[in-house]
């Protein structure tokens, strides 16, 4: 699709016979600058033909206009000019035009240029579409590699991670706190009394409220570094590396007393007849050639005795 914008309609007409009977080249006059804009809006064309001198605009505003509008940005130019003046050229050049003709172009040289601009924008109008394809396909690939890869290392039925995202987090974290010498901290957390919940309120009640004390324990993590993880079972874990044993105690109280807060009915609790949480927590700076699983056994070791002296309390171990 050609676009011509001239005010005279002489040229309009001689530029209109040198293409009738060209084929795959549609022709479109408009002899008002003024409507140039939204002509090209409704043609569409693969290349505009323009004069530089008009009674109603400067061509070369025009021309800008052109550059500035989405729509047009890209489309190939050819400016028609009465004058082979190098400063116009230069001008025009300048402002975006692809190609320069000095008025009435020979057909065969017009003919041969509109083909070529044509031929050249829509390559590039493919390539765009094919890059724009390749790039929605890519993010496509994308989201359902991070959907996989957080459904890999999440709990299916609390959403944390999971037994093998912990202990992979687990290893690399304390790998940072030995080199960089920083308190590395785990609190343990297991469900009072879980087994009695099942066996009194049955297993869909037991998944609801599991999946209610994963998202408390969640809000604890609330620093990036922080994990929050299902151990197995009824059992949860929080990583928090570069905390101090007092920090680490205060994170410990809040998730206690937010899940006793909540109020979940136990009937069958030996402690306050609604769901509650033991805690332990160990806190170490790893020297060398300590292995990750030693601050794993403190906080069992801090939960087991948080168990043993009644449940529904946090204790601390370690530094």
């Amino acid at each position: 699709m050609v676009l011509l914008i001239d005010d005279q309609a002489m040229v309009g007409e001689a530029i209109r016979r040198m293409l009738v009977n060209i084929p795959n080249i549609d022709f479109h006059y408009c002899s008002n600058a003024e409507q140039a804009l939204q002509a090209a809006r409704l043609t569409q064309p693969t290349v505009i033909l323009q004069d530089l001198v008009m009674p109603d605009v400067d061509g070369l505003m025009l021309l800008q206009q052109f550059r500035s509008l989405t729509q047009t940005r890209d489309v190939p130019i050819i400016v028609l000019s009465s004058r082979d003046d190098p400063k116009v050229k230069s001008a025009a050049f300048s402002l975006g035009a692809n190609d320069y003709l000095v008025k009435l172009p020979d057909s065969i040289e017009l003919i041969a240029r509109i083909r070529y601009h044509s031929r050249s924008y829509l390559h590039r109008l493919q390539r765009d579409e094919a890059y724009r394809a390749l790039r929605e396909s890519q993010q496509k690939l994308l989201e359902v590699n991070l959907e996989l890869q957080q459904m890999t290392h999440s709990d299916g039925l609390t959403g944390l991670a999971n037994r093998r995202y912990l202990d992979e987090y687990l290893y690399t974290e304390w790998q940072r706190a030995t080199r960089d010498q920083q308190p590395f901290s785990l609190l343990m957390m297991d469900i009072d009394a879980f087994k009695q919940y099942n066996d009194t309120y049955g297993h869909l009640a037991g998944d609801e409220a599991l999946r209610q004390v994963a998202a408390t324990i969640r809000a604890g993590a609330t620093r990036a570094t922080d994990l929050a993880a299902r151990f197995g079972g009824e059992e949860f874990a929080l990583v928090l590396p570069a905390t101090s044993p007092g920090g680490a105690r205060l994170i410990a109280e809040k998730i206690r007393l937010d899940v006793e807060r909540m109020a979940i009915p136990h009937c069958a609790s030996p402690t306050t007849g609604s769901l509650t949480l033991s805690i332990g927590v160990a806190t170490l700076v790893p020297q060398r050639d300590q292995p990750v699983d030693l601050v794993v056994e403190l906080g069992d070791q801090a939960l087991y005795q948080a168990k043993h002296e009644g449940r529904n309390r946090v204790v601390g171990m370690g530094e």
